[in-house]
């Protein structure tokens, strides 16, 4: 594949460096942290371009936090001004990296995302029998830094950008194994980790010969005719994610059953002519309506804040069949 180079000068520059920020800043002007860098924008933008160019840039220390919503997760944000720089790099890499990508691959990409995996899952739901689910065992935990690193250079060949790459790449998140793992919360992480994949989203579709097959990040779903021919690929694939990404397949996760059993994907369980709700998901929906509900009444947020975040949810699981589960959320006595 062809490397591209001369593209540093693009993101270390000023105009791009201030797009970039007024991404990072967008919705969110109200809080003291944001206006305070809005105001000054210019300003910082300025010390920025100056860091990168002169090569003094490093990145701050993460602020980190613990999830439990929907599974428990330690998210490492970055600070505001890193932010920034992390958005400039991405708008350079973005077009790189989907050079790359195949078509059904739905994490992180314009035009995708989670509805359109579901559709596309649907569709083979109707034409195949069998599926095969795979997941990578905490895969952002364990990304090879020296894999990703070689993949990064295979189709970039700016050495002050792939300077600025690594420093992205080795700033881990605080406990860390050294060498591993990508801070989930930054944007730099996903599309890296979405970039990674893709190797073996060619491995499964150009070498396997793999037709039906839909990833959304390290989740990967792959219909076939029979059982015996999802068993043969598993075996072939999981010696890729071990030798080639040094990575490990989660293997009392992996599911190879019919289709009529229902293919449990992204909070759903997807049928040929009906998708539903997994219980998680319908736990989690319940009680993020409850919240609002809360919040509203003791008047944390107001009543635009609480349509737009009703509409939100209610807008995501409408992609399953789920009218009487709405209605007996809604209308309680």
């Amino acid at each position: 594949m062809k490397r591209v180079g001369h593209l540093f000068e693009q993101v270390a520059s000023f105009d791009s460096l201030h797009r970039a920020a007024q991404r990072t800043i967008k919705g969110h002007r109200l809080l003291p942290t944001y206006a305070n860098f809005a105001f000054d924008m210019e300003t910082h933008v300025l010390a920025l371009e100056r860091e990168l160019l002169d090569g003094t840039y490093h990145p701050r220390p993460y602020r980190t936090f613990c999830i439990t919503d929907p599974k428990p997760r330690t998210i490492s944000a970055a600070d505001l001004r890193d932010r920034v720089v992390h958005h400039a790099v991405c708008e350079a890499l973005e077009p790189i990296f989907e050079r790359l990508a195949i078509f059904d691959s739905y994490a992180c990409r314009k035009g995708k995302g989670t509805h359109k995996a579901l559709a596309r899952v649907r569709q083979y739901c109707q034409k195949y029998p069998y599926f095969m689910k795979l997941d990578i065992r905490h895969f952002f935990e364990t990304v090879d830094h020296g894999v990703l690193k070689a993949q990064v250079r295979k189709v970039v060949k700016d050495q002050r950008l792939l300077w600025l790459v690594d420093i992205f790449i080795d700033h881990g998140a605080p406990g860390s194994q050294v060498g591993k793992g990508l801070p989930i919360g930054n944007l730099t992480s996903q599309h890296f980790a979405n970039f990674q994949l893709s190797f073996l989203d060619h491995f499964i579709k150009d070498k396997l010969g793999v037709k039906a097959y839909v990833r959304y990040m390290d989740d990967e779903l792959l219909f076939a005719d029979s059982k015996q021919q999802l068993f043969a690929w598993l075996k072939e694939i999981e010696s890729f994610v071990f030798t080639d990404l040094k990575l490990e397949l989660k293997s009392e996760r992996t599911v190879v059953a019919p289709i009529e059993q229902g293919v449990p994907f992204l909070g759903f369980r997807v049928w040929p002519s009906i998708t539903r709700l997994s219980a998680k998901t319908r736990k989690r929906f319940i009680s993020g309506v409850r919240r609002l509900e809360m919040e509203f009444d003791q008047n944390i947020i107001n009543e635009r804040t609480l349509v737009r975040s009703m509409a939100s949810r209610v807008g995501h699981v409408m992609h399953a069949n789920t009218r009487s589960f709405r209605r007996s959320v809604f209308y309680t006595d």
